[in-house]
């Protein structure tokens, strides 16, 4: 038998915490909101608040470290995504767009791109603001992952 499925959260700006804790609940899969201050999560002994220090990509290294094929990774951070797919463990945006090894090299090289204008002094403009649909999204792209790693034989956690 493999790996219990785990579901991370880099939770510090997500806006898909309470859609994430229903999917994980109606799968029971052991759920980290791993975050760098202290934020609510529900009364459910399958979430597990993690409180990092503060600084750069430290929620990141953190979930980084523990990340295994098998597991699911909530985040719109594209360098953490690039981490977790290169460990063989999915990666999902909040609007619901997997990160997978086909796609991630182009969506760093575009955020590094527009990182590089936006330094330079350019007016790029930032994400489309998030929509109701993006939800919907969002809940079909996480239902559909635990899905596939259930019937590659990961229980859940």
């Amino acid at each position: 038998m493999l790996k219990p499925i785990f579901i991370y959260i880099d939770a510090d700006a997500c806006p898909v915490k309470d859609e994430t804790y229903r999917v994980a609940a109606r799968h029971r899969i052991k759920t980290f909101l791993v975050a760098n201050s202290y934020i609510a999560t529900p009364r459910d002994v399958e979430v597990e608040r993690v409180i990092v220090p503060s600084g750069l990509d430290v929620a990141d290294d953190w979930i980084a470290e523990r990340v295994e094929e098998g597991d699911i990774v909530i985040t719109a951070d594209v360098p953490l995504a690039a981490r977790v797919v290169a460990k063989g463990a999915e990666a999902i945006a909040p609007n619901g767009k997997p990160f997978t090894a086909a796609s991630i090299g182009m969506q760093l090289a575009t955020r590094n791109l527009m990182t590089d204008l936006r330094e330079a002094g350019e007016i790029t403009r930032g994400p489309r603001a998030f929509a109701p649909r993006d939800r919907s999204e969002f809940l079909q792209s996480l239902d559909r992952a635990v899905m596939r790693l259930k019937r590659k034989g990961h229980p859940a956690g």
